[in-house]
This record gives C-alpha cells, structure tokens and sequence, in this order.
C-alpha cells in the first residue's frame, strides 16, 4: 500500500477510478468464460472484449502519454481492442469480436491489473492536469460499457434457448405494483432557455457549448409509457397501419418482422418478457415502463396516441432543475420498474432518471460552435453526428454518476437492443409567469 498523500481533487479521482474498475468486474461476476465470449447481435460485444477495451482505453491515450518509462503490456492490443479510432491505429472488424478465443480470459484480467498499476503509480507522480482530465474522461467511459455490458449480456442470454437469468429477484423484490395512474401532462411554458452543460465538473464535448434556444409552450407526460399501454397499440393494429409510420420504420418492421418490442415473446393470447431478471409476464409488468424499442415504434406510438416526443431541448429544460434520483444502476433493480400513486408529487415529472432512456425528436448533431477534443479524442462523439437519433435521462443500467441534465446518449433509429422507451410531449397553451412550469 503507498504511503503517497494525494491532493484532494487527485484522491477522489483514484477513489472514482477503483470504484469504476471495481463495478465493471463485479457485473460481469455472475458470468462463465463461455458466456464470456458471445457477441449476439452486430451491436453487442463480447464481456471478455468490454474488460479489455476499458484497459486499452487507459492504457492507449493515459499510460503511453503521462507515465515516463511505461511499457505496453502487449505489442497487439493497442490495435486489437481498438474500437473505432481510425487515427489511432487500425482494428478487426467488430463482427469478429466473439472469435477473439486468444488472448485468454486469465490474460486479460491480468491486463486489467497492470493498466490499473500503471494509473495508480501515474496519480502518485504529480501528474499533468491534462492526465487528470483523461483519467476521469476513462472513468465515464467504462460507465458506459457497464451499461453496454449490461445491455449485451441481455441479448446474449435472450439468444441461449436456455434463458438463462443474470440475476434472480431477491425475496423483496417483484415488478408489480398497484396499477399505474392514467397518464397526465405537466405544462411548462417554454421560452429562452439556456442548454448545455453548465458547471465545473465533467462533460462530453457533445455537450458543448452551452447556448440558448427558443422553445415553444409544451407539456410532457408524468410519467413513461408502461407496458400495458404498448400492448394496447399492438392490439389495435398498431404494426399493421402504415399511416402511423415513418418511411423508414415501416421499410424496418417488414424487413425485421417486428411486431412487439424486443424480448416480448407470443404465448397463445398473452406475452411474456424477458428480462436480466428471468422471464416475467405482462401481466406481472404491466405497469413497468415498455423497452427495449426503436425510435420507429416509439414515434408510431405517440401518432396513434395523438401526441409526439420530446424535443431533447424540451426533456433537457424540464429536467435542469430535478435531482438525479431513480432506477439506475446504482438501484440494482436492473429491470424497468413501475411507479405507483405514492411517487406522484402533484406537478412534478416521474421517471426522469433511469429506468428507460427516453428517444426524443432530436436528430443528434453538434450545438452551434461545437469543437470535439483533440487527437484520436475527437472521434469519440463527433464522428457519429449523422443518421442518429438523441435519447435522453438513462436507464437501469446507467451508473447514477454518469448522468445529467446535459447528458445527450445518441442511436440509430432502429436500435432496440438499448433499455429505451417512450415519454409522450404534446403542445400547450401559452401559461402566465414566465418560462417555466
């Protein structure tokens, strides 16, 4: 154990940064080598891929640019676990991820462990505030692959005819609770409202800068669209009226033959739903919020219920204000959960933090004067700013201090493998006082 007195800002940070590789090795306990090595869908990744990628991440823009005398662990990682950062070095196809049989789990653990040495040592030498910044910038990137290991561990075992359970529910827990309440609307009067990250701590730079935006007077659902609720659109034929599809959705719900959200499975009259959980009815899940569904669906859904989604502007300004509170990760509930009568607050939003990332209208682009990190960094948000659509709010499997007000998560639009549901926006008359609710 070092005897080295770190400055405060450097403490919290290795604090952070043990806790983060901790979590990570903890999510993937409950899994074998074999389960390990599964890469189900092109948008998943093998577990084994996920814990060498985060190290490589500290490794390839920390440890070979701060710490004076390190030596890579292993000439052929800097591009064998390389995902997409074209400047920095070329890497395998990802479709090939799951036949990466070498190097061996053993292997890579040791890897994790050598990277961490090298960043406890780097944070024992005064390092370079720009090292600092990369550090915590690592820290929120192995958040987002708990949350993407999470998501990838769901599919592969929904593939196994098994069906397997991640987790089982402990004695205290279940999906049900008194039948959720019939949907309101809290209006907010709109206005010139400042967007973007504000403050001193961390952001991506796709939060960047903050700006100001004129919305108009709109009102959003208390609460997410439950399960119920979704399979009241499906039973009203809401797959089969091409009326309430984008051009776009419906070419994806003929070619992909969707008829229900991911992992909602026909048995005779009824649904079951699989989840990290196990399988569950939809009768037990009711009142949980509907996942694990494209922005196509989500938009046919708001024009069959006469509505739309939030604009990201809209979702952002009604949020700024709201303490990150939820079903997140931290929650381990790992599974949508419903809301009941006793959350209800009067005029207050429900479900804002967690549970589902919730799609908005927003096409994801950079804000007026966005400029993206330097180097290889740069590629991390701005290459994917076209053909994507913006979610916002979090899920399930979203660290709690990974997330924000600001913070703009971003898909193609049909990408269901992602915990993302719906909340419903509509247009208001203009209210007297001011811009806000």
């Amino acid at each position: 154990m070092s005897s080295t007195v770190f400055a405060p800002a450097q403490f919290r940070l290795s604090q952070r940064f043990r806790g983060v590789r901790s979590r990570t090795l903890a999510i993937c306990k409950p899994l074998t080598p074999e389960d390990m090595m599964v890469q189900s869908c092109p948008e998943a990744s093998p577990a084994k891929w996920h814990l060498a990628h985060t190290a490589w991440f500290f490794e390839s823009f920390i440890l070979r640019d701060f710490l004076p005398g390190y030596r890579l662990f292993n000439e052929d990682f800097p591009w064998l676990f390389n995902s997409y950062y074209r400047s920095f070095t070329e890497f395998p196809e990802k479709r090939l991820r799951a036949s990466f049989s070498r190097p061996g789990l053993d292997d890579i653990l040791r890897y994790r462990s050598y990277v961490d040495e090298g960043i406890e040592r780097l944070l024992e030498v005064n390092p370079d505030p720009e090292a600092l910044r990369r550090i915590e910038l690592g820290a929120n990137h192995e958040e987002q692959h708990q949350e993407l290991l999470l998501t990838d561990i769901l599919h592969a075992f929904y593939t196994n005819p098994l069906r397997p359970i991640y987790r089982p529910f402990d004695s205290n827990q279940d999906m049900r609770s008194a039948s959720a309440e019939p949907l309101r609307f809290i209006h907010f009067n709109g206005g010139l409202v400042d967007v973007g990250f504000s403050g001193s701590g961390f952001c991506y730079d796709n939060e960047l800068p903050r700006h100001r935006v004129w919305l108009e007077p709109y009102a959003l659902a208390d609460r997410l669209i439950t399960n119920r609720e979704y399979a009241e659109f499906i039973a009203d034929g809401g797959y089969r009226k091409s009326e309430l599809w984008l051009s776009a959705g419906w070419d994806a719900i003929e070619q992909n033959g969707w008829r229900s959200p991911l992992y909602w499975n026909a048995e005779g009259e009824s649904w079951t739903l699989y989840t990290l959980r196990g399988e569950t009815s939809l009768e037990e899940a009711a009142d949980s919020p509907v996942s694990h569904i494209s922005y196509f669906e989500a938009d046919a859904f708001a024009r069959w219920a006469g509505k739309r989604l939030p604009t990201e502007f809209e979702w952002e300004a009604a949020a700024e204000t709201q303490p990150v509170s939820g079903n997140l990760l931290d929650a381990e509930f790992l599974t949508p959960a419903p809301t009941s009568a006793a959350s209800n607050s009067g005029d207050q939003l429900r479900q804002l933090w967690g549970d589902c990332w919730e799609w908005t209208s927003s096409a994801y682009l950079g804000y007026p004067g966005f400029a993206p990190l330097e180097g290889s960094l740069g590629e991390y948000n701005g290459k994917f700013m076209s053909g994507q659509m913006v979610l916002r709010g979090g899920s399930c499997v979203t660290p709690q201090p990974h997330i924000r007000s600001s913070y703009r998560n971003f898909f193609q639009p049909e990408t269901r493998w992602q915990f993302s549901g719906i909340r419903l926006a509509d247009k208001v008359t203009p209210l007297t006082g001011g811009a806000s609710k």
